[in-house]
Order: structure tokens, then sequence, then C-alpha cells
């Protein structure tokens, strides 16, 4: 029996059921991804099986790079671009026994079998071999962007989008459709970045410029924050994303504001308390935006990045250089959502933690503010980064479980720049079958409400994100 088989990771019965019966067929709705624009509108045709799963320009797999580095192979192969994509996916091949117990060990055979129809486990043994089957296929059109994605029965994919984007690309899409709704999802990180002056500045003239506008004044910023997100939604958008290392709820006045946002202008120092009004500004007046749109709102919190300053300066962000933040989060957060709720500005939201000593807290804490108008509207979200793993997983889904309704969860997303990731919604729904499979065998769930719980499965896997983002 091939290790990827029928019954991976189903240890009864009845998860097995769960899975084949419930949840195996179901269509995605990948509400959060970063899959580049441009390469979806333009078919993009990997070169190799290293473009693809490893080395794509700045946007390489940052968690294989990760474990490579503590494999002990030199940066040259990952970001150097000294070597050649065979010399590259070798070095990945010899790595890859040395992850056994890491996701990545699972992912990679996952990918390997479900994409490639290659059952073989990956090491120097079978790495050239590998290497060119996958090469072989992916020279074909069935093995295209498009068809990559269309390949795993996806609905909807949501990217994520800076406000100054022209959204260009979505539009090729949406000229040229393939059978998957390509959605933008509005990420305005950028635009509260008021700590880096320079690039502040520089941010907002790009955004101004896209806007049509000068940005002189926060109330100008936020005029221009407004054009871009009404634009954004002309073009489908219905989400947004905040990628923060914490909540932000500071007291302020409007004065305050203009002044701060002033001296960021002049490129004056800002002091950390001048740096928490703006962001607790910024981001309450984006939540109101979202709410006044209809939008759904995401929370992703607690990241610690670009630790490793040495390597920051030689290959820049985003390349494998993170790790989880330990902070508060349970006070700000529930001032910032305490100020929406009493403004009736608080939208469908979705928390995400890095820190799993969050898990309970970010789970209560969105469950304070639902309101009985929509199921599930403040909800935890799945595991997510670091927290993308089995334990992860089934952390998450206990914390959900025991605090709150995992039956109204909007399940799994990819969170990722790759087109194959999405075998992760296969590991994830093996997950959370095994998890109430387990509970039936052992007596706390009903055998008897099986058709019940086989709902539940479909509702988490596909039903209930269909009808919370009303795509």
């Amino acid at each position: 029996m091939s290790f990827i088989n029928a019954d991976f990771m189903l240890q009864t019965e009845t998860a097995r059921r769960l899975y084949h019966e419930h949840a195996e067929n179901m269509p995605i709705i990948d509400y959060h991804c970063h899959l580049v624009p441009q390469q979806i509108a333009e078919n993009i045709q990997f070169r190799d099986i290293t473009q693809l799963w490893l080395v794509d320009g700045h946007y390489g797999d940052h968690y294989k790079w990760r474990a490579m580095r503590a494999n002990g192979v030199s940066e040259d192969y990952l970001t150097g671009g000294k070597h050649t994509a065979w010399e590259t996916f070798e070095k990945w091949a010899e790595t890859v026994p040395y992850t056994m117990r890491n996701p990545l060990y699972h992912w990679t055979h996952l990918e390997l079998s479900r994409v490639f129809g290659i059952d073989k486990l990956l090491s120097p043994a079978t790495a050239r071999e590998i290497f060119e089957e996958c090469n072989a296929k992916l020279a074909t059109p069935e093995f295209r962007g498009q068809a990559l994605i269309k390949r795993f029965n996806v609905q909807v994919v949501c990217t994520t989008d800076d406000p100054a984007d022209d959204l260009r690309y979505h539009k090729m899409i949406a000229e040229h459709p393939f059978g998957v709704k390509v959605i933008p999802a509005w990420r305005p990180d950028s635009a509260m970045a008021i700590e880096r002056p320079e690039f502040f500045r520089n941010y907002l003239k790009r955004l101004g410029e896209a806007a049509d506008m000068e940005i002189d004044s926060y109330a100008h910023l936020q005029d221009a924050l407004q054009k871009r997100h009404d634009y954004f939604a002309a073009n489908g958008c219905k989400l947004s994303d905040h990628g923060l290392e914490n909540f932000y709820s500071a007291d302020y006045t409007d004065a305050e504001i203009e002044l701060i946002f002033k001296k960021a202008l002049l490129g004056m120092v800002l002091s950390p308390e001048e740096v928490d009004k703006f962001r607790s500004a910024f981001l309450h007046d984006q939540a109101v935006m979202d709410a006044e749109a209809g939008w759904a709102q995401q929370f992703h919190i607690g990241a610690i990045r670009n630790n490793n300053t040495k390597m920051f300066a030689k290959v820049g962000a985003d390349t494998g250089y993170d790790a989880i933040h330990d902070l508060d989060i349970a006070t700000a957060g529930h001032r910032f959502f305490d100020r929406l709720t009493r403004e009736d500005k608080l939208t469908k939201t979705i928390l995400y933690c890095l820190n799993p000593k969050d898990n309970a807290v970010m789970m209560t804490m969105a469950y304070t503010f639902n309101d009985g108008t929509v199921p599930g509207k403040m909800q935890f979200g799945s595991g997510w980064w670091f927290l993308d793993q089995e334990v992860g997983m089934r952390r998450q889904m206990d914390s959900l479980s025991n605090l709150g309704l995992i039956s109204r969860f909007v399940g799994m997303l990819t969170d990722s720049r790759s087109f194959i990731s999405y075998p992760r919604h296969e590991y994830f729904r093996r997950i959370l079958c095994d998890v109430f499979g387990k509970d039936v065998e052992q007596g706390k769930l009903p055998a008897s409400e099986m058709a019940f719980i086989g709902q539940m499965i479909e509702d988490i896997c596909y039903n209930n994100a269909k009808n919370y983002f009303n795509f």
C-alpha cells in the first residue's frame, strides 16, 4: 500500500466513512490565498518543478526554505540564484527524509500524489526520476496554472491585493473566464505603515495616483482609501484582510491623528504612543468602511517579522525569517471590537492567531461579540501559518468546539502562493473527519446522528463559507 493511500490519516471506520461519503468531493472556496493574479491571468506554464515548488523569483516556498536551511543547505540554493533547477531540487530531495513529523513531509507527498500521480517517496534515490516526470507533465497544457487550480474543484479564489493595485489582471480573468471565480481581497497594511516614514510617503504617492488625488492629510488618506474600496467592490471584492502584530485600540482625537500624519509627511520620528494612536484610528476607520460596504473582515494576529536583520538586508522580506510573537492580544482586541459594537459598525469577522497560547483568548474574544444576526458572524479562523499542521489544526478545532460552535466554522484556506497547495484542504478535511470519527466511536457523539454529523462535515468543508461570504 502506498504511503498516501485512500485512508491516509483516517484512524477509525467512522472517520473513513465521514471523509469518503461527505468531505472528499466537496468543492473548495479558497477565501484567503497569496496566488499572484498575473500568473493566473496569464495561465502560467512553469519551467520545471523547482520553479513551481521551491524558487519562483521572490515567491518561493518559505516553509521549505526554513527546513532546507535547518538541514544545512546553503542559501545559494534558495535565494542565491547560483544553482540550476536540478541542483536546488536535489537539495530538497535530500532534505525531505529529514522532515518526518514536520507537515512538509505529508504535504510534499500529498502534492506528488494528487497533482502528478506519483506515489513514490521523495529521496535522493528517487529525486532524478521524480524531477524528470514532474517536468514532463508541467510542459503540457493540463499542468498550466489555471488547469492546476481547476484540478481540485476550486470554485472561488480570493487573492490578497493592495488598495493601490489597478486590478488589471483580475479584469483579464473576468474577461476570459476559466471556470473559477477569482476575486480581489483588500489588504491595506501598507497604508498603515506610518512607523516607516520614507516607505509611508512613497506609498502615499502611489495610492494618490491610483485614487487620482493628492494625499496631504489623514482625511484625504481616508478619502483615497474609500475611492479604492469602492473600486475594489465594483470588481467583486467582498472581504478584507489585515496582517498585524496585535490589535490597536488606543484613545485619540481627530486633531491628534492629523498632527501625527503631518509629522510623518515631514519625516519626523514618531513616538511609540503616536504610532499606536495612528494605527488605532486607521484600523477602526477601515473596519467601519468594511461594515458599511457589507464586507467580511479578517485579522491575522501575532507575527513578528524580519527578525534576522542580516538576511533581511540580503534577501528582503517574506523569505522565511518571521516567527511567532508573544503579546497580550486580549486587552486591545476587546477594546477594538467593543467600540465597533457600540457604534453598530461590526461586520462579519474572522480572527486568526499565530501563537497557540492565544487560541482560547481569541476564541472567546470572537464569541463575546456575536449578536445573533448571522450564524458565525464573529469566529475563530483555521490554523494559520505555523499552526496549519496537524497539531495546530486539532488544537484550533478543540478550542472552537469547546468554547463555541465548530458547526458554523468556515473551514480551511490555503494562505499560500503555490498553485498546488490545494491538497492542504484534503489534509484539513481528513483531520476534521478523524476528530469527529473518534468522538463517535468513543461514544462522545451519538452514532444515531451520523446523518447530521455528515451534513456538518459538508458544511465546514464548503457550505458555511459559501453562505458566509455570499460569493
